[in-house]
């Protein structure tokens, strides 16, 4: 390709709405063009990049035996509520473009295709012997991003490669994970890219496990906590470890004291000159499930830690069904608006107890009568604690569960873990800390999909058994960036060799020399062939 006949404007100045270094770095090098916000047009440069790591992917994922197809962008409605989850993604995370047509029918543009295929699994699929089966795209997505940002890396359409594989059991459903993984490893590392395989959390896709494939950059929106062993990795919203020994408390007799200005754990362990791993922090949430029923939950932790609303989110989804729901549509920390449509008095908020009493809530049949109660693993096994007593300006000291306070009756382990704790496989390894840009997901589905939406198969012994799936998803177009984000100077991007737009550039220092021109047109005819 000739300069000359290329489409090539580059930027003078950084764009005011390029944040991170990539952004800026593609926008002004002439790779993309923002047509409005979260879309961007992929000029001839930037798409000669995404065939490259499209190819890169393809070649791996081929290697395994999948087969490369392509869905509708457009999906039904119906099939979202086969599965449960038209709501979570039209209302609750609302990510789902949706819109009607002519004939008042709903569609949503794809932001995954879960529920597809497995309408073509379930039309398709009869016998065991058609197991396992493992179908793959690259493809346009589309998700209405509340906030779209960092150019490619978090928009509102881009291109992602996603695969699902269909097996007769859960050992068929791990050794084809155990293969995306070397598979996603090869492709970051055939793409020039330092990354980090963690544990993950499932999120609204679901399944049993998942692994993401993080690309190392300190404009990485997630956190990774990992162990310098190299022995444990995971997304801080899915991380476990060991914190901190509870101090003993000084208090060894049971009474109410006046703790006036001690709203905070700060402030009171200030005032009573306590460690904040001898308190139980009563700290109050509010979830809407999708039946439209509000439930409050009361959560009792340990002082010093904070609470993992990824982790809590789970835990409360696992008790929609108890509720009627299947899932939620909000988890919030109510503000005093939000509490006066369903208090019928006034909350001590600050000095809130584990017991306080159910008559706070307002009798109201959209909201739950009870408060739901869960306590923290890290608070279960501490004695004499310091906790709220229900009245303002008051707190209790020397308290016990068993005596003064009823353990509640689900125990969670909702902390989130964070830089410095123990870790579990080797309380000696401490946690470390980093940036990751994720760039693949891997998850294990399980039966969550066939078994809401019918899709089955005969076995060996003529049984009727729901489809076992997986899923496994790389964002080709965060992929590209993330690779700019990692490898840039003052001069410019570094594109790693494999995934560049272009290998070798020919420039002729003095276009007036006949002799300079005819031996780079000779270099640019080899070099072609």
């Amino acid at each position: 390709m000739r300069l000359s006949q290329m489409l090539f404007v580059t930027l003078r100045d950084d764009p005011a709405d390029a944040e991170i270094p990539s952004h800026k770095l593609l926008l002004r090098a002439g790779y993309i063009r923002r047509i409005g916000s979260g879309v961007y047009a992929y000029l001839p440069l930037m798409w000669r990049v995404l065939q490259k790591v499209s190819q890169i992917v393809r070649e791996e994922m081929n290697a395994t035996g999948a087969q490369e197809c392509l869905l509708p962008q457009l999906q039904p409605a119906e099939l979202w509520q086969e599965s449960g989850r038209w709501d979570t993604y039209t209302k609750a995370e609302g990510i789902m473009f949706s819109l009607v047509d002519r004939r008042e029918q709903q569609l949503g543009l794809g932001p995954t295709h879960e529920e597809v295929i497995t309408t073509v699994a379930r039309d398709m699929i009869r016998s065991y012997r058609q197991l396992p089966v493992h179908l793959y795209q690259i493809q346009t997505k589309f998700r209405d991003e509340i906030r779209p940002r960092f150019g490619l890396m978090r928009g509102r359409e881009f291109i992602m490669k996603d695969g699902y594989s269909f097996h007769a059991d859960e050992e068929s459903l791990k050794k084809t994970y155990q293969e995306m993984y070397t598979a996603y490893s090869n492709m970051l590392r055939r793409s020039g890219l330092a990354f980090r395989a963690v544990e993950a959390d499932s999120g609204a896709i679901g399944g049993s496990g998942s692994t993401e494939f993080m690309v190392l950059a300190d404009a990485g929106e997630d956190e990774v906590l990992y162990t310098e062993d190299g022995k444990y990795a995971a997304n801080v919203e899915k991380a476990v470890s060991l914190p901190a020994e509870a101090e003993i408390s000084p208090f060894t007799t049971f009474e109410k004291r006046e703790t006036p200005g001690t709203d905070t754990i700060e402030k009171l362990c200030s005032f009573l000159k306590c460690s904040s791993t001898q308190v139980v922090k009563n700290v109050l949430y509010q979830t809407v499930y999708d039946n439209g029923l509000t439930v409050l939950v009361l959560i009792s932790i340990r002082g010093d830690q904070e609470i993992n609303e990824v982790k809590l989110q789970n835990e409360l989804t696992k008790l929609a069904s108890g509720f009627g729901a299947k899932t939620i549509l909000t988890l919030t920390v109510p503000n005093a608006e939000t509490q006066a449509t369903w208090q019928a008095k006034s909350l001590p908020l600050g000095y809130i107890a584990p017991d306080i009493s159910d008559d706070y809530i307002a009798v109201n049949k959209q909201v739950n009568s009870q408060f739901v109660r869960l306590v923290d693993k890290t608070a279960v096994e501490l004695k004499n604690f310091v906790t709220g007593a229900n009245t303002s300006s008051f707190h209790v000291v020397g308290a016990n569960w068993g005596e003064q306070f009823t353990l509640p009756a689900i125990t969670v382990d909702i902390r989130k873990a964070k830089l410095g704790d123990r870790s579990l496989h080797d309380p000696n390894q401490s946690l470390q800390t980093a940036r990751g840009i994720e760039a693949g997901h891997i998850f294990q589905l399980g039966t969550k999909y066939s078994q809401a939406m019918g899709a089955t198969y005969t076995n060996e012994q003529g049984e009727e058994k729901p489809l076992v799936m997986g899923c496994y998803g790389v964002g080709v177009s965060r992929l590209a960036q993330s690779a700019v984000e990692q490898s840039y100077d003052k001069d410019g991007i570094i594109w790693p060799i494999a995934i560049a737009p272009y290998h070798a550039i020919i420039t002729i220092p003095n276009i007036k020399d006949a002799q300079q021109i005819a031996v780079a047109e000779k270099l640019y005819t080899e070099l072609n062939q």
